[in-house]
């Protein structure tokens, strides 16, 4: 199997530290608000790895962190912290906005069906943590006190810039455009480990450390988190590729100063999803969700498929023209593979090759694009029979996650529910009141209803 690591800059072959097991971190999300779908393409990548992974015998664990404290508004170490603002403005608690917004989050991974994480851990559950491994950088002259809090001193460092291969003068402009300066850093480059009440009065969460009351800065989060749970070696750490400055370079920075080795052998980082307007971001106001695709009649897993289609390395750019396309091929491909029967016997040979370069494409730096049209040449084959394309197509989805075999099952409660709404369209239509119509038509497709209207009369299905 072959990754792209960021770390070398080139696409190597993986070999984990342990023969059979992968030790995986993926940075979680800061829960302030809901993510939108820019977001959850870095973790439909992560799936797509761990599956991957799983595929070719390995045992992973995969461990999570959830932002819940900590998280500054912009990348530097001033300006609010982004959960006491959304607490603010919903005037609920941090805790509370927290708890709503994990829920969401994880509420979004199973419509997409990505793979919860084997540890889910949440960063107000190690305080004890943080302050222990920044006693020890302060003992190994990493880190000092300055102003009220402290600060990991960068310049202690041979290779700071090891996972950017930039220059310190370079990554000052355009990284943190807008900037505001901190006079109690010894270099322009040091980072927060512990803010103290010197600074933002008005943060709710704090505790009692060695230096005054306060709380973590964010990168210290997932270093101790992923040390708890992992050990000091880890095989793969993941995230966008917004994290690799200054969240990623922090991390490798605070984690090896504390440990004295190499911390993690492979980065892996998805690159964004962009819409006209260039990167999908929370800060703009508007930004798309799981949930909003839903109220638009949109299948999540179309989104996922749109997803699978383009490497993960490459920008991919939403457009609802795009998820146009992607929603029908996927009901297409959905419909192809439901037609297929138990008949005939399975070939193991040609089961063996298919899966085979299944594999090999899935192997070459998760290329997705390829190994979906691996599926279609299974399901054109017409020397296979629909048992062994439905084997293969039962062992594919454990890794593409499409639901390609799941046949899904109508209630007898909707059922007369839909058969009431397309007996007052009829009647809507009869009496020429087309807006009627066509508004029954979309409140039904708003909830994954499609109706056809056929010289036969009015039939319908689920779109999912």
């Amino acid at each position: 199997m072959k990754l792209y690591n960021t770390l070398t800059r080139k696409v190597e072959e993986f070999v984990p530290r342990e023969k059979n097991v992968v030790r995986m971190y993926t940075c979680g999300p800061t829960v302030y608000h809901y993510a939108h779908i820019g977001n959850l393409r870095s973790y439909i990548m992560e799936d797509i790895l761990e599956k991957t992974l799983m595929y070719n015998g390995y045992k992973v664990k995969r461990v999570m962190n959830i932002t819940d404290v900590g998280h500054l508004s912009s990348d530097s170490d001033t300006g609010d912290d982004k959960m006491v603002s959304s607490a603010k403005k919903q005037h609920k608690t941090v805790l509370d906005i927290a708890k709503f917004y994990t829920e969401a989050f994880f509420n979004d991974f199973k419509k997409l069906n990505i793979k919860k994480p084997d540890i889910i851990e949440p960063a107000t559950n190690l305080i004890d943590d943080y302050i222990n491994l920044i006693k020890v950088l302060l003992e190994k002259g990493f880190a000092y006190f300055s102003g009220g809090n402290v600060y990991f001193d960068t310049s202690k460092l041979e290779d700071y810039y090891v996972l950017t291969n930039h220059k310190e003068d370079e990554m000052v402009v355009g990284v943190r455009q807008g900037v505001e300066s901190d006079s109690n850093k010894k270099n322009q480059a040091d980072f927060v480990l512990w803010f103290t009440k010197s600074k933002f009065e008005d943060q709710e969460l704090k505790w009692e450390s060695p230096w005054g009351l306060g709380y973590p800065g964010w990168h210290i989060e997932c270093s101790c988190i992923c040390m708890k749970h992992l050990g000091e070696y880890v095989d793969i750490h993941c995230g966008g590729v917004d994290n690799i400055f200054p969240h990623h370079t922090n991390e490798i920075a605070q984690s090896e100063a504390y440990l004295g080795h190499k911390w993690c052998n492979y980065w892996v980082h998805c690159e964004h999803l962009n819409d006209k307007n260039g990167k999908m971001s929370k800060s703009k106001g508007d930004f798309l969700t799981v949930s909003l695709l839903e109220e638009k009649g949109y299948n999540p897993l179309s989104y996922r498929l749109m997803c699978l289609q383009s490497h993960y390395r490459k920008q991919l750019v939403f457009s609802f023209e795009n998820l146009d396309n992607a929603e029908q091929s996927y009901k297409k491909l959905k419909q192809r593979t439901l037609s297929l029967t138990d008949n005939g016997v399975l070939d193991e040979n040609e089961f063996n090759n298919y899966k085979n370069l299944f594999l090999k494409f899935l192997n070459e730096d998760m290329n997705t694009s390829s190994a979906l049209t691996v599926l279609y040449d299974v399901l054109k084959d017409g020397k296979l029979s629909d048992l062994t394309k439905k084997t293969l197509i039962k062992s594919f989805d454990s890794v593409l996650s499409l639901d390609l075999l799941t046949q899904t099952t109508v209630d007898k409660e909707l059922e007369a529910y839909v058969e009431e709404k397309i007996k007052e369209r009829q009647e809507a239509k009869k009496n020429k009141n087309y807006e009627l119509a066509d508004q029954i038509r979309n409140e039904l497709k708003e909830k994954n209803i499609e109706i056809k209207d056929t010289r036969e009369g009015t039939t319908w299905s689920l779109i999912k």
